[in-house]
């Protein structure tokens, strides 16, 4: 996976091993600067995504298909619908703190949604990653929303509607893309790492990832963006660019953190004590938009 570094004069902190984002995945290759054209940095705030220190990777999925993606953190966004300004995450009303979403939402048609745990030579989700995926399904199934989880475990990702892998790399975390054309995002890349984080709590810990790059994949963001629990960088809203409050879940001051529930599961960052469950706010919220 070629890794491409932005030139930007925005800066967000690299995720460490306690982001459930990601840490830097190994690759051969040395990155190789590119230089943005302003065109193209006013796009990616305009996505609502900070553009420093994120970069562009040529990603082969298990469909074999290379692209291009913008990598910030644990979000993936295709670059070329990022050059065509295709992505509107949304606009905050208030620029505060609570559980955000963004405009790109799964459809009422899309809801009973085909989940895979991949066990594929290569990509093989570990036995803890297996267990953490089930518990997750189980809380998306358990709270009184229109979503229907239908979880199997197998190789058969081309007639899945979201795919659950282990894409190998070092460190604890994972990536997720945001909804697209009323569908969730399909594709959740687990780090290798995760599958023994956590000590004795292993299993809550991938339950809190894995559940955790879900919520992206229907179009959640962070609850902290706009201050990052562990290192508070804002991940990018452009002032007002890049989320949308959702009604019912608290607030507090961007640059303060009195109000944030800290306990929710759309948290940026982990340190291996989660216990995988959902905050009664993000019951709220995904009651609210699902």
């Amino acid at each position: 996976m070629k890794k491409l570094k932005f030139l930007a004069l925005c800066a967000m902190a690299a995720g460490v091993v306690t982001s459930c984002q990601k840490d830097e995945i190994t690759n051969d290759e040395q990155p190789v600067s590119l230089e943005l054209s302003k065109d193209l940095q006013d796009k990616i705030w305009a996505a609502g995504v900070n553009p420093g220190n994120a970069t562009i990777e040529n990603v082969t999925l298990l469909n074999g298909i290379e692209e291009q993606y913008l990598v910030s953190g644990d979000i993936m966004m295709k670059l070329a619908e990022i050059e065509k300004g295709s992505y509107d995450l949304g606009v905050a009303e208030d620029g505060l703190t609570k559980q955000y979403r963004t405009n790109n939402l799964v459809s009422s048609s899309n809801r009973t949604i085909d989940i895979l745990g991949f066990t594929g030579s290569g990509n093989a989700l570990t036995s803890n990653m297996q267990t953490g995926l089930q518990w997750a399904v189980n809380n998306y199934n358990r709270i009184s929303t229109t979503l229907n989880f239908r979880l199997t475990f197998g190789t058969n990702f081309q007639a899945a509607d979201m795919v659950v892998y282990n894409n190998n790399g070092s460190g604890a975390g994972g990536q997720a893309e945001f909804p697209e054309g009323g569908r969730p995002g399909k594709f959740i890349q687990i780090l290798n790492g995760t599958g023994t984080f956590g000590g004795s709590n292993v299993n809550n810990v991938n339950e809190h990832v894995i559940g955790h790059e879900i919520g992206h994949a229907l179009g959640f963001r962070h609850t902290d963006y706009a201050r990052r629990r562990c290192d508070n960088s804002n991940e990018g809203t452009a002032g007002s660019i890049g989320a949308i409050n959702i009604p019912g879940t608290p607030t507090a001051n961007q640059w303060g953190q009195s109000g944030l529930d800290s306990g929710s599961l759309m948290i940026s960052c982990f340190d291996g004590s989660e216990d995988g469950e959902f905050s009664n706010f993000d019951i709220v919220a995904l009651e609210f938009l699902y």
